[in-house]
């Protein structure tokens, strides 16, 4: 099997990630491609920044960018016409478990009754999303559901195209890491991989058996560092692995950095190493890195912090030297 270095991992996840080079403005849904968890405050929005040139402080509200419970319960932004595959993809293949989870969808379709409600008192809405039957609208501050037409994708199809998009992103991985990405039971992992096979490439990662998509062969190879500057949001940080060996998404979860805290859990990268930790409340923008930056790149760190597009606010940067 072809041997992965971590350095080549971490490159290849950047650029496929579109964080080496941002894309042109406007080009949200392909930002959105394998999906941006919108934890608070706003990272989905924090992250499309981080993708896209120019982005808007409305950038994830676009038309055709959609919100729901995917992966793991999370709330994500998605690709409009992705849905199905981060909905339908997640449905559990036992008969029994997907049968209960449509008999718990149906009821909660008949409590909305056509109309966004609070999903506060909405029993099990999270996981019944996985039905596709339930799109939602966060915005930090209030939180709504409603129903969505159910996706006109078959189910196999949808988990296949799942576990493609994940090892594409996140390669080299393996079925645990993909189980616990999709929030998927680890035989259903483990069968979307064997369907996948085909496609797939194995390789020693660390010292650790992987796969990639054998299609990434190449450009896993010629990935080059990332050159400049990103901020990227705590979610983004699975890049660099955060499992119990480090090297994969998941399971588990890791300090990447000693500067990592309650207030400062995102990561700042500099040409394609974690350089240093940083938070956000409002518009300020809190730094911090290791030892005295040189004058260009501590100039590009607060250029690329006061670009962030908060809603509302100007943002204002505060850098410290640890």
């Amino acid at each position: 099997m072809r041997s992965v270095t971590r350095a080549q991992a971490v490159n290849f996840r950047l650029a496929v990630n579109n964080l080496s080079g941002r894309l042109p403005a406007g080009s949200y849904v392909a930002a959105a491609y394998v999906g941006l968890q919108d934890t608070a405050p706003r990272d989905a929005l924090l992250g499309l920044h981080a993708r896209v040139a120019a982005c808007e402080p409305s950038a994830w509200e676009h038309p055709r960018l959609i919100q729901t419970y995917s992966p793991r319960w999370a709330v994500y932004v998605l690709p409009k016409d992705d849905f199905g595959v981060f909905t339908i993809g997640r449905l559990p293949r036992d008969p029994a478990a997907r049968q209960a989870l449509e008999d718990r969808a149906e009821r909660a379709c008949r409590e909305l009754a056509g109309q966004p409600r609070p999903a506060r008192g909405l029993p099990g809405h999270r996981d019944v999303c996985a039905t596709g039957r339930f799109a939602v609208r966060w915005t930090t501050s209030a939180l709504h559901v409603w129903e969505h037409p159910r996706p006109l994708i078959d189910p196999e199809a949808a988990r296949i195209e799942l576990c493609r998009r994940h090892v594409h992103a996140f390669g080299p991985t393996t079925p645990a890491a993909f189980g616990w990405w999709a929030g998927v039971s680890p035989r259903d992992a483990k069968r979307s991989f064997e369907l996948l096979a085909p496609e797939l490439m194995p390789v020693h990662y660390d010292g650790h058996p992987a796969w990639i998509l054998a299609a990434d062969k190449t450009a896993i190879v010629a990935a080059e560092p990332m050159r400049g500057v990103r901020f990227l949001v705590a979610s983004d940080l699975r890049l660099f692995g955060q499992d119990r060996t480090g090297l994969f998404v998941g399971p588990g979860l890791r300090q990447h950095i000693s500067l990592h805290d309650t207030f400062h859990p995102n990561g700042l990268v500099i040409d394609g190493s974690l350089a240093g930790a940083w938070g956000r409340r409002g518009g300020r923008v809190t730094i911090k890195v290791f030892g005295p930056l040189p004058a260009g790149v501590q100039s590009a760190v607060r250029d690329e912090a006061e670009s962030m597009p908060i809603p509302g606010t100007a943002v204002t940067v505060a850098l410290s030297e640890h």
